[in-house]
């Protein structure tokens, strides 16, 4: 007999101690890259042999490292196990940062941050949320560390002016390497041993998968979108600090742009959230997300020189990253074969953060040959190729993913199980993997009737 799988039922809290552990992990990891984000071109200036392409290098080198390295982490993962790889991608973090820590030439700080970036644990602590969480709370506990990694965003821009100010940048890398301690002090002593470890495809990559995924247009059109997204966004982090230096804003007093602008534009976006999600108008949601971006560049590359001409289009700027940030990852899941999804999340990931390495080295580059305006005019031609792109995109399918057990389940007990499934009103696929004892569900939940499937669970899964 298996254990009673309930599809409404709340997390146990060995599961909720596990997803947030985790998630305080990612979001300790990802607080210290993006706190270096709004401080690192000021004080890159200062560095011996520092130039714009170097010091845009150095912004954005880590994703080049993370993208190269994560999926092979993640792939070790299965085979070494998910702790150990988790903790020597937090030391490689700690070296990386007290390398840029101790560094006073551009070449010590671009070493530091590719070495910071080399500890690519995203796949790992995916996998272990897996371990650690039943199958029909998976998707939760995913969406919660998701949720973690925009939180440290909003945190990092807004907190590293400050801090820079108080200790210098120095001291914000010496920060970093204590909040990798911190990181694996809570693996060791926090985050629970699963009692076994498996693969799960909907959140690890199968690498005889990659074709199948590459051939998706649509999925192929999403990863064009993270790219660009995250390439934008390093390629401004090169100048934007510079210019609101250069308009009279203190660098110590940057956060009094940075925080409100963050909020408010993170309240901005609530209603197209719900309107994307609840009215199912992701769509026009998206396009028009993209199109803020467009806009946003051109009017800092217009009104660059002037503090309210920044703060206005940086909103505007941030508005449509944010929601953009939010519902990327929701087309990937709405688009991608339950049984893919690990899959095309790792590609998704991989270009993300090739995005971040490129735009930082090419964003330096094109502020050295043609000034800021120069920037922003790139970014502007980056998005305005997204938009055109995301045209013909097709309206995605309102679908979530569940994932349902089949332990001790006989394989014609199993198809049986699955044929009946398919007969309940919104549940739109289902991929039964019967090797890993799982079904992967595509389900439309304003549809879905939860108690005719809750009734087929008890029926052939807990009987």
């Amino acid at each position: 007999m298996t254990k009673m799988q309930d599809i409404t039922s709340p997390m146990t809290s060995s599961e909720k101690r596990a997803t947030w552990s985790l998630a305080s992990i990612y979001a300790l990891r990802m607080l210290g890259l993006f706190l270096i984000l709004p401080v690192l071109s000021l004080f890159a200036e200062q560095l011996e042999g520092s130039t714009p392409s170097l010091i845009g290098m150095a912004i954005g080198i880590y994703g080049i490292s993370q993208a190269i390295l994560q999926i092979p982490f993640g792939l070790m993962s299965d085979r070494v196990g998910r702790k150990k790889i988790i903790i020597i991608g937090l030391m490689l973090f700690l070296i990386g940062s007290v390398i840029a820590a101790v560094s006073n030439s551009i070449y010590g700080v671009l070493l530091g941050r590719a070495v910071q970036g080399s500890g690519a644990i995203a796949g790992p602590i995916m996998a272990l949320v897996a371990d650690l969480t039943q199958e029909v709370h998976r998707t939760k506990a995913m969406a919660l560390i998701g949720l973690s990694i925009g939180v440290s965003f909003g945190v990092a821009i807004a907190a590293g002016p400050v801090i820079a100010g108080l200790v210098g940048v120095h001291g914000i890398f010496w920060l970093i390497a204590g909040l990798s301690l911190l990181a694996i002090w809570v693996i060791l002593y926090k985050v629970p041993d699963p009692q076994q470890s498996k693969k799960h495809r909907d959140a690890e990559l199968v690498p005889g998968q990659f074709l199948n995924i590459l051939k998706s247009t649509e999925l192929l059109r999403l990863d064009y979108g993270i790219f660009t997204l995250h390439a934008i966004l390093t390629a401004s982090f090169v100048v934007v600090p510079l210019l609101m230096r250069d308009a009279g804003l203190l660098p110590a007093e940057h956060w009094k742009v940075y925080l409100p602008v963050f909020i408010i534009s993170m309240a901005a976006i609530v209603p197209f959230v719900i309107m994307a999600e609840k009215k199912r108008k992701m769509k026009p949601v998206f396009i028009g997300a993209v199109s803020a971006l467009v806009f946003a560049d051109l009017g800092l590359m217009q009104f660059h020189n002037t503090l309210p001409g920044i703060i206005g289009f940086l909103w505007l700027f941030f508005t449509g990253f944010n929601l953009l940030e939010a519902t990327l990852p929701s087309l990937i899941s709405k688009t991608a074969p339950g049984d893919l999804r690990g899959t095309a999340m790792g590609v998704y990931s991989t270009c993300q953060f090739l995005g971040a390495g490129i735009g930082g080295g090419v964003g330096g580059w094109c502020y050295g040959e043609f000034g800021a305006a120069g920037v922003f005019l790139l970014c502007a031609a980056a998005a305005l190729s997204w938009l055109l792109m995301s045209l013909s995109m097709k309206p995605p399918r309102y679908w979530a993913n569940l994932l349902i057990s089949l332990e001790n389940l006989s394989e014609q007990d199993a198809n049986d199980f699955v044929a009946g499934m398919l007969k309940i009103i919104g549940v739109e696929e289902v991929t039964l993997r019967y090797d890993e004892a799982v079904a992967y569900l595509k389900v439309d939940n304003q549809r879905l009737d939860k108690d005719q499937l809750q009734y087929l669970i008890i029926q052939y899964l807990n009987a």
